[in-house]
């Protein structure tokens, strides 16, 4: 397909074929991807009043993004066991699938699968691995754990969280990161976590750059010394770090859908993932908590075709350039990457 520009708009075939591309999604929270319909069933299962987490229209609610914390963590309260977060893993896979993802990485907390303690994380992490590989075997979506922190929890509830990591780092559990508030603690103050991930081979990601601005992205790659970073749109702000991102090949999981829909920009056209890309940034695409912001990754793609005229081939691109930085193993990097070469 042709390179497009603004006065060459992508046709409707040209978008269709987009939505149909194969894709790779590396920031995907594993709540946060549960079907608004999954929890209502759960909840009416357990008889757990939700009363303000769902709208009229049954989309989650929210004001903004503190809100949105408040009622992603109420949603999870009716996942309270580790077959609940069997069903849940085969919901969410099912629907990346439909979407085209051939592979993902979803984030987990031990803290919501057994409260942090090593024993109860194992009997969830079987169930969830036990669906993952049935969804590979019946859907052919291939799934990785990343075990993540959260950060306004505090740097103290980090520790257990990352032996659960430790402890469990392998086949299906890649890496270890952080979510949450980017406005509570510092980075730094997570480093005996995330050294304790590395220590036991996983590979590193955190969220910054959403809500704090370029010394946060800083941070995470000096500090924390991470391979991948959340987000990490406001280091645009930054040129000198944007050429640092660059030179050191540190990955941005950018989830444009979820920022404009948190007011992190006003628009998609005002969003730097474009020129981000430009400057020689490896960008990729995710959705984050998709239903809470009312995406998918065919809607993504779409969106990212229609503002800045993003071909087929340049998707293609950015999907080869997540399939590269997944924490998965050699082999199952080099069957996915096979599987976007043949598509």
């Amino acid at each position: 397909m042709a390179r497009h520009d603004e006065r060459d708009p992508l046709s409707e075939e040209d978008l269709a074929q987009i939505a149909d591309l194969p894709k790779v999604e590396l920031h995907l929270h594993h709540e946060g991807a549960a079907p608004p319909a999954f929890i209502r069933g759960l909840a009416k299962e357990k008889s757990v009043n939700l009363s303000g987490v769902f709208r009229a229209d049954g989309t989650y609610a929210f004001r903004d993004f503190a809100h949105f914390l408040s009622v992603y963590e109420a949603a999870t309260q009716v996942l309270q066991s580790p077959r609940d977060y069997g069903r849940l893993t085969t919901a969410l896979l099912e629907e990346s699938a439909a979407n085209g993802v051939i592979y993902c990485e979803t984030f987990l907390s031990p803290d919501f699968c057994g409260g942090g303690d090593l024993g109860a994380w194992r009997e969830y992490l079987h169930a969830i691995r036990e669906a993952s590989y049935a969804a590979e075997r019946d859907l052919g979506i291939v799934s990785r754990g990343i075990v993540t922190c959260i950060r306004h929890f505090g740097p103290d509830r980090s520790r257990p969280v990352a032996r659960c990591a430790a402890e469990t780092a392998g086949d299906w559990i890649v890496g270890f990161g952080m979510g949450g508030d980017e406005n509570r603690a510092e980075l730094r103050d997570f480093l005996y976590a995330f050294d304790m991930a590395r220590e036991a081979g996983l590979k590193l990601t955190t969220h910054a750059g959403e809500w704090r601005g370029p010394r946060e992205v800083r941070s995470a790659i000096e500090d924390l010394r991470v391979a991948r970073i959340g987000h990490g749109v406001r280091a645009i702000e930054d040129l000198a770090l944007v050429d640092l991102i660059a030179e050191t090949g540190v990955v941005l999981e950018v989830c444009p859908g979820s920022n404009v829909a948190l007011g992190v920009y006003p628009d998609l056209a005002a969003h730097p993932v474009a020129e981000l890309r430009a400057r020689g940034i490896k960008v990729t695409v995710s959705t984050d908590d998709p239903p809470f912001f009312q995406t998918t990754m065919r809607q993504e793609y779409v969106n990212l075709a229609s503002t800045f005229q993003w071909d087929a081939d340049t998707l293609r691109e950015v999907t080869r350039t997540a399939a590269e930085a997944a924490f998965c193993d050699l082999e199952t990097r080099t069957r996915i990457l096979k599987r976007l070469e043949t598509a």
